[in-house]
């Protein structure tokens, strides 16, 4: 809302009759183009260009409306872009994965290129995003010993956040800053081979940078920079916070490569920045591969905001839904008591014998779908898409939530249901429509190392606690954002099993 005043009130000063003819101009050429329009190309509602970005937004809310009305295939014109959307499973595999190479690239973001000046995996492109997404998956989530330090690291941070959470018994207390400390943790055991201490100063002013940036880029007004980057130029808003906080990321990352290349071994990588720098080494030849120190910056940025804050949010959905369900909460500590018991913590070995957790993990990346929309992607070619000509260079973007809410693929979907991911045996079963981390080729890179710390951070609390609202407060999951669905901050009150 103070983002709104500000920009408000700055319109208010900058409207001399110059700039207001310019802004007649813009509107009569958004006229002219509405008019033009091409049968051939998804149709979709009239809404006035960077108003509506404004006063109402495109949450996934606003999207499944429109949907309703237009079918799975509907444009949008936002600023001087007409923007395409998908929902629904079967145009969304349609997009992701049947045409999956049609849809592959990323169109450019203003915003993100100003900040990262071209640099990292999320926003790359042709065979530079294949060799950096490649080295990537096979570094985030290694094998053998590797995989099984993680997992030691992993349960570390599951001991010391039960230990932390141990000292709130008796008193109702927000979990977030809990869990965000003992996620971030174990993105810094792989990423830079050490855990920080809580009370670090850098530390805490890199969480603190990410989450303020976080949230800033999900702003509406952030969002427009990147639909009408001269305009919104002239305009006070996030822009400045968001360049600034991402430099001071960014020189804290490469403080860490330069602690690295003094002690760097070629024959021993203690973690993903070791790894990074030993392929620099071997493809200094291959520059259109993108393995330059600079990238490595802001690679490992991609790969700690990825895998920071949707974590946390699931974690915290998690618990939000235990709270609300006791009945599932207690199914769920039977099925640890039976297959853990209380000696000895969960391990990872112990996942395929424990279905309904498994279930409960899924259903609640369904329910929350924290990330409602996929990445959006651009058109390489001209293709048609639902009967409808979609021109090459065309941006699309796939409602996820849709997906994970399709009334055709799940029984109940508007109730949470951990029955939708168990079969008739009650074995776990790993449905089709599951898109919480997208599908094709440019799914997230992080889920199996998300299952991974979802599964053990999850049995572990349940092992040692109960979580049950503040006497009086009724458990509500509403949600927040609009890229990154999180719930509401809320109290949570624990009692020892």
């Amino acid at each position: 809302m103070k983002d709104r005043t500000m920009f408000f009130t700055a319109i208010l000063d900058w409207c001399d009759s110059k700039n207001c003819l310019l802004m007649l101009g813009l509107l009569l050429l958004f006229i002219r183009t509405r008019k033009k329009g091409n049968s051939d190309f998804p149709p979709g509602p009239w809404v006035i260009p960077l108003l509506h970005d404004i006063l109402v937004g495109f949450g996934h809310h606003t999207i499944d409306k429109i949907a309703q009305r237009y079918g799975h295939i509907f444009s949008i014109r936002r600023g001087g872009i007409k923007i395409v959307y998908v929902s629904g499973f079967k145009m969304a595999h349609e997009v992701l994965v049947t045409q999956g190479d049609n849809f592959l690239d990323r169109p450019v973001s203003p915003l993100l290129n100003e900040a990262f000046k071209g640099n990292g995996i999320s926003a790359s492109n042709g065979y530079r995003w294949r060799r950096q997404r490649h080295f990537s998956v096979s570094h985030i989530y290694p094998f053998g010993d590797g995989r099984r330090a993680l997992e030691l690291n992993i349960l570390r941070e599951c001991a010391l956040l039960t230990e932390a959470i141990q000292e709130e018994i008796g008193v109702a207390f927000d979990p977030y800053t809990k869990i965000t400390n003992a996620v971030t943790n174990v993105i810094g055991f792989l990423v830079f081979g050490k855990c920080f201490n809580n009370s670090s100063g850098d530390f805490q002013t890199l969480l603190n940078l990410s989450a303020e940036t976080g949230s800033l880029v999900r702003t509406p007004l952030a969002q427009l920079y990147d639909i009408c980057p001269w305009l919104m130029k002239r305009f006070p808003g996030p822009r400045e916070t968001i360049l600034s906080n991402y430099s001071k990321v960014a020189a804290f990352l490469r403080k860490q490569i330069e602690i690295h290349k003094k002690d760097w071994d070629p024959f021993h990588h203690r973690d993903f920045i070791d790894s990074y720098i030993g392929e620099i080494d071997k493809r200094r030849k291959d520059r259109e591969a993108g393995f330059q120190v600079e990238n490595l910056a802001y690679c490992t940025l991609d790969m700690f905001e990825a895998g920071t804050e949707t974590m946390t949010s699931t974690l915290r959905w998690a618990l939000l839904f235990m709270m609300k369900y006791p009945e599932v909460q207690k199914a769920v500590q039977a099925e640890i008591d039976r297959v853990v018991g209380q000696s000895r913590q969960p391990s990872l070995a112990d996942k395929v014998n424990m279905p309904y957790i498994n279930a409960v993990l899924h259903e609640t990346q369904r329910v929350a779908s924290i990330l409602p929309f996929s990445t959006p992607r651009v058109a390489r070619r001209d293709t048609t898409l639902g009967g409808y000509l979609i021109p090459e260079g065309t941006v699309v973007i796939t409602s996820l939530s849709s997906v994970l809410h399709d009334k055709s693929k799940w029984m109940t979907p508007d109730k949470f249901n951990p029955n939708h991911f168990l079969d008739s045996q009650g074995l776990f079963w790993k449905r089709e429509a599951f898109f919480a981390f997208s599908a094709g080729k440019r799914m997230c890179l992080g889920e199996q190392l998300a299952q991974m710390e979802l599964f053990l951070f999850f049995t572990s609390l349940l092992q040692r606690f109960t979580f049950s609202s503040p006497h009086g407060v009724e458990p509500s999951p509403k949600t927040q954002g609009m890229t990154v669905m999180s719930p509401k901050p809320f109290k949570v009150w624990v009692s020892t099993r």
